[in-house]
């Protein structure tokens, strides 16, 4: 506590503004455990840059969170191209603060004499991950928290090919950020040197987007789709391009169209949740609708209902999607000729049907860590290789490389022309993935997320992972557990045998344990919330379309003695 105090106290000097220094003695004077929660550390990158709740403090995001930051990838950028003018872009979502805080990240890179592209209001995700590469500059940021609750915000990190920075950028930039202190930042702003942004680069975004998600679909007229925002950024580029698509059948949930940073109309603005598409699901029943597609507030995960065998709007989860999707991908590529270098992607939490689905075609399956930096770099990685598609279970999708990041603006198109040509064909997209079930296996996940809040919350979480490492699990639903794969470690084990395999991937808190009947549970803490994820994998045969619900209803049966099993329940 007494390193906590004098961490805090540091923060009463002449060069932190008034109401920080404010906030801070407050805290000292009435709050201990919102002072240790808001100094225990220093606000860290995870797997999608930095991102906590706003406020003053070491473990919080405010202007000298983020000033320092933003001061050691100016250092470090100087460093690594030093015979060029050095370019950013920062876009921003909705959140409380997102547009000052880019503005103050603008000025500390122009301080530093870079020069700054500042989109001029909020702007998604997928176009400023778009925006790196279109106007050819060394980085990126977005000031966006994702779907956490309101009281968060956060700051992502691009390179020059438009992905999110990975290894050796993240540790170097991190060592740069880390040996500074607040007082290092300039916050001496050049203004001749930041450029506001807007339309045409919103322009050339919607082009490719209409571009890379149209597959001439039928019966587009005949398609009605309710679309929300959920009160994010994705009202920007949406609409128009389904617009420009040929989609005219489009009802936008107009009290979730604006945007805002306290998300009045959901407990969460997370499509995950079915609670946040509730309103949209409502309104699809009341007109009749075929599908509704709902994003979080910066435009990079979608949610997606349709109808069901009985005809009522179901949520599929991000699995059934990424599935569906490349699948579809798939057999347009099929119809051009594939040329042997084309590949699908995912992660190590994600559904194992990408892997049967990839044999089938004949492609390569790569996969990688959770966190869509990590597919973003197989694009990198491999120049001579064709990414035609890919995703993770937590509701992202990038439909080829023209976006280097999950972009439900492109997705949100590609799920319209794939539902739309399934309608047209008398089936549906529900039918549609039933019928890929039959042809690859039927493969059915489920997710349990804990909340451990705070630096109790932190070690609860450590321990609990500690306890699934040390205490291994025998067998799963009656099925003996074949492998242990601990990316910690890299080291595969089938404990049956004895074999050990090397896990070429990064490291990571990551524990598997797959069965003999192909059964995974995964245990990771989040990279970006206060959580530790528990990630199931089911699979049987699906012989027959007709078969489907008696085998579903199965599989949640043994969903639900594996979670009774491991005490999740």
């Amino acid at each position: 506590m007494d390193s906590i105090l004098e961490t805090a106290k540091s923060w009463l000097t002449d060069f932190f503004d008034d109401a920080t220094k404010k906030e801070v003695q407050n805290l000292i004077d009435t709050n201990t455990e919102e002072l240790k929660d808001r100094f225990y550390k220093n606000m860290e990158f995870g797997t999608g840059g930095m991102r906590g709740m706003m406020g003053a403090g070491t473990n919080r995001i405010n202007k000298y969170t983020l000033g320092k930051s933003t001061q050691g990838l100016s250092n470090y950028l100087r460093k690594s191209y030093t015979e060029e003018e050095i370019k950013v872009v920062i876009a921003y979502d909705c959140r409380h603060n997102s547009d000052t805080l880019a503005r103050t990240v603008a000025e500390v890179f122009s301080a530093n004499g870079i020069k700054v592209f500042l989109f001029s209001e909020l702007r998604t995700t997928p176009e400023l991950s778009f925006a790196v590469r279109h106007l050819n500059c060394h980085a990126g940021i977005v000031l966006t928290a994702s779907h956490n609750p309101p009281e968060y915000n956060g700051y992502k990190v691009y390179w020059t090919d438009g992905g999110q920075i990975v290894p050796p950028q993240d540790g170097e930039i991190i060592s740069e950020i880390n040996s500074l202190s607040f007082e290092d930042i300039n916050f001496s702003s050049d203004d001749s040197l930041i450029e506001l942004i807007d339309k045409d680069v919103d322009e050339a975004f919607i082009s490719q987007s209409v571009e890379k998600g149209s597959f001439g679909a039928a019966g587009k007229d005949d398609f009605k789709i309710v679309f929300t925002s959920l009160h994010g950024t994705s009202i920007t580029a949406i609409p128009e391009v389904l617009k420009r698509a040929g989609y005219n059948n489009v009802t936008v949930i107009e009290e979730q169209a604006k945007p805002d940073g306290d998300f009045p109309t959901v407990k969460s603005p997370n499509p995950e949740e079915p609670e946040a598409l509730s309103i949209a699901v409502a309104k699809a029943e009341e007109i009749g609708a075929d599908m509704v597609v709902g994003t979080d507030p910066d435009s990079d995960r979608l949610g997606i209902a349709v109808r069901n065998l009985e005809g009522k709007m179901e949520i599929v989860n991000g699995n059934q999607a990424m599935v569906l999707m490349t699948k579809f991908l798939l057999e347009q590529q099929k119809e051009k000729g594939f040329q042997g270098n084309e590949f699908i992607a995912t992660t190590i939490v994600s559904t194992p049907m990408m892997e049967a689905m990839a044999k089938a075609y004949g492609v390569e399956f790569k996969t990688a860590l959770t966190g869509f930096k990590w597919i973003g770099k197989m694009i990198k990685d491999f120049p001579q290789s064709k990414f035609v598609g890919g995703g993770e279970e937590s509701f992202g999708y990038m439909v080829g490389d023209f976006v280097r990041d999950k972009d439900a603006v492109t997705s949100t198109l590609l799920a319209c022309e794939i539902a739309s040509q399934a309608k047209a064909n008398g089936s549906s997209f529900y039918k549609d993935l039933i019928d890929c079930y039959v042809d690859y296996g039927f493969y059915k996940e489920h997710l349990v997320a804990l909340t451990k809040k705070g630096m109790s919350g932190a070690e609860e979480i450590k321990q609990m992972l500690k306890d699934f490492k040390e205490n291994p699990v025998e067998s799963v639903a009656g099925s003996k557990v074949k492998w242990i794969e601990d990316y910690n470690t890299s080291i595969a084990t089938n404990v049956i045998s004895g074999e050990e395999k090397t896990i070429d991937l990064p490291k990571s808190n990551v524990l598997i344990y797959e069965t003999e009947d192909g059964t995974r549970v995964a245990a990771r803490p989040s990279g970006t919330e206060p959580k530790v994820k528990f990630y199931i994998s089911t699979n049987t045969t699906l012989e027959n379309a007709s078969d489907f619900k008696s085998v579903s209803a199965a599989l949640d049966i043994k969903i639900q003695t594996i979670l009774s099993e491991l005490q999740l329940s």
